[in-house]
């Protein structure tokens, strides 16, 4: 039966008994479908179950989309309707482009001409057309008589000018005018219905335009049209305004009063949030309908019920005369939580979703929505949080929807990393990390355990930006080919080839030692990567047409994706969004060349708009985006990042958008559309409506305020209802603490509260004595194998530079430094810090074996440790120039008595001693460093010292001398040396050492050189009372907040944490190892 029929209800499960009793009567054919409109797809899964529940199976159903189905319905009425959607705004967009060049002379293109300057083509041209052209899409849908007066030649500005020309390029009818043609052949008198489904229902939908409403309303004359709405309120409410537009309408005028001017306010919820539904149901009223009202109240047991009454009944409490309602201090169906950031928001959540399990046993996962305004950001937290292993009885199923193909496919992101490159410096970082995606490494047939081999490779050949010199020189820079990725390859290639020992070149290119035969393999594939990498990038620079673009592109997926059963999928969706862009350059006529920054950008708002399409009401709690049209009801509906700046979003419509400057009732308005889902929000929650923000500032716990909503929303509350223990806000908002391992979730008190048995642990701790609080390593390992008694020298020397790294890495194989794992993107302009002091060590070393400096030269800069050009020349200079002062220096003291090195195999005390005296004259050891002194310089060479001594080899000395400069090699250094005297007890002292090295392999020891060398020249050169040393030891020890100090190592944060490792046994380590270096030794300049 033909007509225009009208369900509502404030509950959705009302309009989907409705819709299945509607259903109930059968088609004319089984074979034709039943046609139901929705908006989402969450609401498509929702209605087939509830008609399932209903009928027992939900089968020949279609949900098409209200613009799908008004296409599909143009095309069976009008019969040669186009399938191809010229006038879609992605494809006006490319006409746009090709044609608003040759405009923009014409003088009412002022405007436009001005805001694109010179650049009459490119991204700038490209990002105004889609501007352009979604207005032009609303235009079609919310201003068709505007359309048609431009089409009249009634109006002469520029967007009228360049609609015509639209309109002629496009050989089709838009939207309106399939419209207006639409309109005409159902009221012809001939017209035939037989090719119109026999019914028609729209369900769940909260707002349509009135071209839509239009349509429906034609169709209803020849066939049944139903529309099941949600209506919150079962009064009238048209005429209700918020309190905002009453002293709106209000100020200023005489006699201007509420009363005076007949203005209603309702329900304020209702009135202030509901603008949407509101013009909605006054656009409904001019269609002749039947109308089927089916409410129910939710009654008033407790707050959120409340609430729900009051928007029911357009009912406003605690205004006037009536009185504040008062709810149970243990009602718990609104809660609102202030948080400090997003993480502590969900981690709240997860608490409170537990909770809510343990109080309510019926309560289901699958009955819980959790939306929040950007699920992007958000989406992290929520697998940090939530996504715990299947035997964790606190884990609790979810899925996430609504996330786009760009953010949760590897795939497209990666893809379009690749594009980006064109634009980029081919920086070390950003090309290494296409391989950590899998279907890229897989392609060229790396493993994940490949990748910390390559990055090794690319750090130590000097690899930092830019293909090759003449790269760099495209970009306007000087044509070095140092630290390029050329140089870098040769490198390796080379070094694969033959070994170069970094002696020599060949063809100025030093070889890369370290690429062993099993790793040819690894390196091949890295080059081809490189290679074919680079290739493509430098075709990505030329412009070409769409669909040469699309062909180019897919030839790029091909190389570097392999296709598999796990990407199958999203590689897919790219090839088709690929050759989507081939279809516009015929749709449009578009065959002029653009950029890749055009295309990059295209493909980038492609695959946002792009979803996977799943993750909604999979039978755990469902995470997804705030869109309008969600009212689907759950028992707990959670809103999460609801603030101050997030909800509701802001519209951003351009400055020429002809609707916002003259705005109509039923217009689209994100902050409209917001406001109303807000509402729905809150009548869609059955049990719990909870709701979360970032309330805190985690910097210094300032107060800040949440979205617009969720304060009228407070307020409203705070009006109308209250509490026997004190204020009903009191009672709603919960203030988070900062970390969830405040002992305040811990006490069983108040409404914080936790059920992290990890962060219970961590609360325990934190209330433990200071003294208390367990070490690293409480118990200390077990004593070391016979094997460990067996030490080198240099590895002695090693740990007592620093006995916590040491025991960390040699026993534990914990390593803390991981700095050296990161890439590098900018070439070195100068050579500073522990990187001037390796390469300064590395040339002293060489220089000392007898090879010259000069020749040198060659090799350092083969190998990109230096900066490029005449910087890199000066500053080697300037190196090689203090290392021959010093190694002058250092000959002075050799002269011509240099004996042979002595092999050391020294027993001692159940230890063996092996290693090697190099540098060893008639009368003294030498050891040397060409920088300034530090304390594990003095304890290296007191050890070689000490075995020196020991060792009482005849015709070898029982001197030493440490040689080192008296200030930074950055400065004209001075020399100063160490001289150590014979040592009658050697034996004693090496054997003491021993003992604190065999300690230190199980356990730490508070032996911090310079700290401990400081403490000892306070107390012992200097007689300091204990005190007092202690205080100036502590300088070194803790940060001035300007220079790096000890305590700052990470190694003795870790063995130490946070107590006060300068104790009795500090100052009595320090004076057993430092003290005798004091009295047998004596430092003077040279």
């Amino acid at each position: 039966m033909e007509g225009l029929n009208v369900f509502s209800s404030n509950r959705l499960e009302n309009l989907g008994r409705a819709l299945a009793g509607v259903l109930a009567e059968p088609l004319g054919s089984p074979f034709d479908p039943e046609i139901i409109i929705v908006q989402s797809k969450g609401m498509e899964r929702w209605v087939s179950m509830q008609l399932a529940t209903y009928h027992g199976i939900c089968a020949n159903c279609k949900f098409p989309f209200p613009n799908a189905f008004i296409e599909n319905i143009f095309r069976n009425v009008l019969g040669n309707v186009p399938r191809d959607p010229v006038f879609a705004p992605e494809v006006m967009t490319w006409t746009i482009v090709k044609r608003l060049p040759s405009l923009i002379k014409l003088k009412p293109f002022k405007s436009l001409r001005v805001y694109l300057g010179q650049e009459k083509q490119g991204l700038k041209l490209f990002q105004l057309s889609e501007r352009i052209a979604d207005t032009f899409d609303q235009y079609l849908l919310f201003r068709p008589d505007m359309i048609f007066k431009w089409e009249n030649h009634k109006e002469d500005h520029w967007q009228a000018i360049l609609w015509r020309d639209v309109v002629k390029q496009n050989r089709g009818r838009h939207r309106a005018a399939l419209g207006r043609a639409f309109f005409e052949a159902l009221s012809s008198p001939g017209f035939k219905a037989s090719d119109l489904p026999q019914r028609v229902s729209v369900f769940g939908i909260s707002s349509l335009p009135r071209f839509h409403m239009q349509v429906l309303a034609a169709l209803s004359k020849h066939i049944q049209v139903n529309l099941f709405l949600m209506n919150p309120c079962r009064e009238y409410w048209g005429d209700i305004v918020s309190s905002r537009e009453i002293r709106r309408r209000t100020s200023g005028k005489e006699n201007g009063s509420q009363e005076h001017l007949h203005l209603e306010k309702g329900n304020s919820l209702l009135s202030s949030m509901g603008t949407l539904g509101r013009d909605f149901f006054d656009l409904i009223n001019e269609f002749q309908a039947k109308e089927f009202p089916s409410f129910e109240d939710p009654g008033q047991e407790g707050l959120l019920s409340c609430i729900q009454s009051d928007i029911l009944n357009l009912r406003e409490r605690g205004e006037g005369e009536s009185t504040k309602k008062k709810i149970s201090s243990e009602d718990s169906s609104v809660q609102i939580h202030s948080c400090h950031s997003p993480m502590r928001e969900i981690e709240v959540l997860h608490d409170q979703l537990l909770h809510m399990f343990e109080k309510d046993k019926n309560l289901k996962p699958k009955d819980i929505l959790v939306m929040t305004p950007d699920i992007e950001a958000y989406a992290p937290f929520i697998q940090a949080v939530f996504d715990l292993s299947p035997e964790n009885q606190q884990r609790i199923p979810f899925s996430i929807a609504d996330r786009s193909f760009k953010h949760e496919s590897g795939i497209a992101e990666a893809f379009l990393s690749i594009l980006d490159l064109r634009s980029s410096r081919l920086g070390a970082p950003q090309v290494v990390t296409l391989l950590e995606v899998d279907a890229v490494r897989k392609r060229f047939g790396l493993k994940a355990e490949d990748l910390e081999r390559i990055r090794e490779w690319v750090r130590d050949t000097g690899i930092r930006w830019g293909i090759d010199a003449s790269s760099r020189s495209s970009r306007g820079l000087p044509p070095f080919s140092e630290n390029t990725w050329k140089a870098g390859f040769e490198r390796l290639l080379m070094g694969y080839a033959m070994p170069g020992y970094e002696a020599r070149t060949f063809g100025n290119i030093l070889p890369y030692d370290n690429v062993e035969g099993a790793e040819a393999q690894v390196l091949g594939a890295l080059v081809e990567f490189g290679e074919k990498l680079f290739a493509y990038v430098d075709a990505l620079g030329t412009e070409k047409t769409l669909k040469e673009w699309s062909e180019e592109l897919t030839q790029l997926l091909d190389s570097f994706f392999i296709v598999d059963e796990v990407t199958q999928r999203e590689i897919g969706w790219v090839r088709g969004s690929l050759q989507e862009l081939a279809s516009m350059q015929d749709l449009a006529s578009f065959d002029a060349k653009v950029g890749i920054d055009v295309i990059r950008h295209y493909l980038g708002k492609v695959f946002s708009a792009q979803g996977l399409g799943f993750g909604f009401m999979t039978g755990g709690v469902t995470f997804c985006a705030m869109l309008p049209m969600r009212s689907i009801p759950f028992d707990v509906v959670c809103l999460v990042g609801m603030n101050t700046d997030a909800y509701p979003r802001h519209n951003e419509r351009p400055s020429f958008d002809l609707m916002a400057k003259n705005p109509r009732p039923g217009d689209r308005s994100r902050r409209n559309d917001d406001r109303y889902l807000f509402l729905e929000a809150i009548i869609s929650a059955r049990k719990t409506l909870y709701i979360s923000y970032v309330g805190q500032s985690a910097r210094d716990n300032t107060i800040i305020p949440p979205s617009p909503l969720v304060s009228e929303l407070i307020d409203y509350i705070d009006q109308g209802f209250e509490t026997a223990k004190g204020p009903v806000r009191d009672h709603v908002l919960v203030k988070h603490r900062l970390q969830g391992f405040s002992r305040e979730y811990f006490t069983g008190r108040g409404k914080l509260f936790s059920y992290s048995e990890e962060k219970l642990e961590i609360a325990k701790r934190l209330l433990e004595e200071p003294s208390r609080i367990k070490p690293f390593i409480e118990e200390g390992l077990s004593e070391p194998g016979e094997e460990w008694k067996t030490v080198k020298i240099d590895d002695l020397c090693r740990f007592f530079r620093n006995p916590a790294r040491f025991l960390l890495n040699r026993r534990l194989g914990i390593f803390l430094d991981q700095s050296a794992l990161l890439l590098e993107e900018k070439e070195p302009f100068d050579v500073k810090g522990l990187e001037r002091y390796i390469l300064t060590y590395k040339l002293l070393e060489r220089r000392l074996e007898g090879e010259s400096l000069v020749n040198l030269k060659k090799i350092i800069k083969a190998s990109g440790s230096l900066p490029p050009g005449a910087v890199g020349e000066t500053l080697y200079d300037n190196l090689a120039q203090g290392i021959e002062r010093f190694v002058s220096v250092l000959e002075n003291l050799t002269g011509s008595s240099r004996l042979e090195p002595l092999d050391v195999d020294l027993d001692l005390s159940g230890f063996r001693i092996k290693g090697l005296i190099s540098l060893i004259t008639k009368e003294r050891q030498i050891q040397y460093r060409f920088a300034r002194l530090r304390a594990g310089d003095v304890l290296k060479a007191w050890i070689y010292h000490l075995i020196l001594n020991c060792l009482s080899v005849e015709d070898y000395p029982n001197h030493t001398t440490l040689l080192c400069t008296d200030q930074d090699i950055e400065k004209e250094a001075g020399w100063m040396a160490w001289n150590f005297e014979p040592v009658e007890k050697s034996q004693t002292l090496l054997e003491r050492l021993l003992a604190i090295y065999w300690e230190g392999l199980m356990r730490p020891v508070p032996l911090f050189p310079d700290t401990s060398w400081t403490y000892v020249k306070e107390k012992v050169a200097k007689e300091r009372k204990d005190k007092e040393a202690v205080e100036v030891a502590r300088k070194v020890w803790e940060s001035s907040g300007y220079n790096w100090s000890e305590g700052e190592d990470s190694h003795y944060r870790l063995c130490f944490g946070e107590a006060d490792p300068l104790n009795a046994h500090f100052q009595s380590l320090a004076l057993e190892v430092f003290s005798p270096i004091l009295a047998y030794s004596e430092k003077k300049k040279i």
